[in-house]
């Protein structure tokens, strides 16, 4: 099952490489504004921060914002999906091949997540957006504070390390059913990184577990979501290329770091991203509110 979801993941690289080279091609002498250079620093800085677990998107919209690249803010959604589908889908070939997760656990999540997403599209976006970046926020804060105190081992709630590579029974259960959710979620911006990290933390699996999971669900999405933003013009073609030149040794690099560290350091980012997003949720909610 491993092998297929490798293929698979290959299988949409390939697509999604052919899909935007042969758009670029084709409109040569209309790829719009923005330098090679800053953009393909853009997407390294910040595919490496998604390998890690930091995630891309709000990172990319800073710098391009910061260094005024996009002219154009109706093109952004498109540039972040075209420009970071191909880092995310190494990255998730990098992790599925060198993070042995349980093949049933992968799928279920995977499969949990897209669907999410599709039903999302059509359910959840009807909710309030304030009111689920604030309750996100503080169960993010409050996860992150458990992870902390198990993790120095002041209180030992969350069970006897964290070593587990796969799901079972009941927790293989609500592990579908929460990512379901958090793939549902991100049709309203909510990041699936961190509630994923923090899940599988909570249902006894290692942490290092959750980049192969949370990856390939992103990796499912994005090329999907590409098709549209090509077909219909709607984004910038050199700065979507510039990032995912630039975004793919940033990948590589990334997860070369992160797959040395020692698993109780991986657990101490873990906590630190987690944290940071939790925060960031918080700010945003009261900052919709504010307006």
């Amino acid at each position: 099952m491993a092998q297929i979801i490798f293929f698979i993941l290959i299988s949409l690289m390939v697509f999604q490489a052919v899909m935007l080279l042969w758009d670029v091609w084709t409109h040569r002498g209309d790829l719009g504004p923005g330098s090679w250079l800053v953009n393909g620093m853009i997407g390294f800085i910040a595919d490496f921060a998604d390998t890690i677990g930091i995630g891309s998107f709000a990172l990319t919209t800073m710098m391009l914002n910061a260094t005024k690249q996009n002219k154009d803010d109706r093109k952004l959604p498109g540039i972040l999906n075209v420009g970071h589908a191909l880092p995310v889908l190494t990255e998730a070939i990098i992790f599925v091949t060198v993070i042995k997760v349980d093949a049933v656990t992968l799928v279920a999540l995977i499969v949990a997540a897209i669907v999410g997403s599709w039903f999302g599209s059509k359910f959840v976006t009807r909710l309030s957006e304030k009111a689920i970046q604030k309750w996100i926020g503080w169960a993010l804060l409050i996860t992150a504070a458990l992870m902390l105190l198990r993790q120095t081992q002041v209180i030992a709630l969350l069970g006897e390390g964290n070593t587990a590579m796969g799901l079972s029974g009941i927790k293989l259960i609500v592990g579908i059913i929460g990512n379901f959710f958090f793939g549902a979620l991100m049709t309203v911006g909510v990041g699936l990184y961190a509630p994923c990290m923090a899940m599988v933390y909570m249902l006894g699996m290692t942490p290092l577990a959750a980049f192969p999971i949370m990856m390939c669900s992103c990796a499912g999405l994005q090329p999907v979501a590409s098709i549209n933003f090509i077909r219909k013009k709607a984004y910038s073609r050199k700065i979507a290329l510039a990032i995912t030149i630039g975004g793919i040794p940033g990948v590589i690099i990334a997860s070369q770091f992160l797959t040395s560290l020692n698993i109780s350091l991986v657990t101490y980012l873990v906590i630190i991203i987690i944290f940071y997003t939790g925060i960031q949720y918080i700010l945003k909610a009261r900052k919709t509110i504010a307006e």
